[in-house]
């Protein structure tokens, strides 16, 4: 792994910040134009499964996998900046909610909605 990978989800949101700032482009960085790209980028994360058939791996794909995923969660954090929040506040708000939805002892093996355990 490259050192620069090493970082904190901080360092990464400041990162892109400069990236952005560097070329005059948060104007562009509304919420829906955000929530657009993600929409986008997450479609193209997807499209590089498609005819795939019942291989579901990334075997062939890895670098294009990696591109478009990073896409996403790029946006992601763009998104979350954009609109004030620390994403990794966000992701322990829903990791919290999602364990009262989902106990380990209902939910174990099952790909059922919280609503159906």
């Amino acid at each position: 792994m490259p050192p620069e990978a090493r970082t904190t989800l901080d360092d990464q949101v400041a990162a892109l910040r400069a990236f952005r700032d560097e070329r005059d482009w948060s104007r562009f960085h509304t919420p829906k134009d955000l929530a657009c790209a993600i929409s986008v980028e997450a479609a193209e994360l997807l499209d590089a499964f498609r005819w795939s058939g019942p291989d579901t791996g990334v075997a062939g794909r890895e670098d294009e996998v990696r591109e478009e995923l990073a896409d996403v969660m790029i946006y992601c954090l763009y998104l979350a900046d954009a609109i004030g929040e620390d994403p990794a506040a966000l992701i322990a708000d829903k990791l919290a909610l999602n364990e009262g939805h989902y106990p380990a002892d209902k939910s174990r093996g099952s790909a059922a909605k919280y609503t159906e355990l």
